[in-house]
């Protein structure tokens, strides 16, 4: 009983452990969120999608920068890679508990700003991106 409860002891720990240090990889996370969007052009909308959530908002000058600002200001974010000169910014939220971390890219297009906010471990978010981006956007 006592080998049976330090080896899932170990495992929870490991599991732990791996999805906090695990390396984001920015190449693979700073990607064109474009290609995410499935909503309509004309609506600033938030798109709920089984691993995270889209969204684009109508070109505004400093947008991006003030996005930016809020999105350091949440708890658990920091920037992975980009920055407003680039025109793309992508930021990693962790969960409190455990660590989870999810992935948040902005791009400013002639159009607009395209966000896309996704998980990284999992197949469902639980609605965690959309409710996140919902803050943002209230905030912008």
């Amino acid at each position: 009983m006592i080998t049976t409860l330090a080896v899932i002891l170990i495992v929870v720990a490991g599991f732990a452990a791996y999805v906090r240090f695990a390396p984001s990889d920015s190449a693979r996370w700073n990607v064109d969120p474009t290609a995410a969007y499935v909503g309509d052009q004309g609506a600033t909308e938030i798109i709920t999608q089984i691993n995270g959530a889209t969204l684009r908002i109508p070109a505004s000058d400093g947008l991006l920068a003030r996005l930016d600002a809020i999105a350091m200001a949440s708890p658990h974010t920091a920037r992975l890679a980009g920055s407003v000169d680039q025109g793309r910014i992508t930021w990693v939220t962790r969960s409190a508990l455990w660590g989870f971390p999810d992935y948040t890219t902005a791009q400013t297009n002639a159009d607009g700003l395209y966000i896309h906010a996704r998980l990284r471990f999992g197949k469902s978010d639980l609605g965690v991106n959309a409710a996140r981006l919902k803050d943002w956007l209230a905030k912008l």
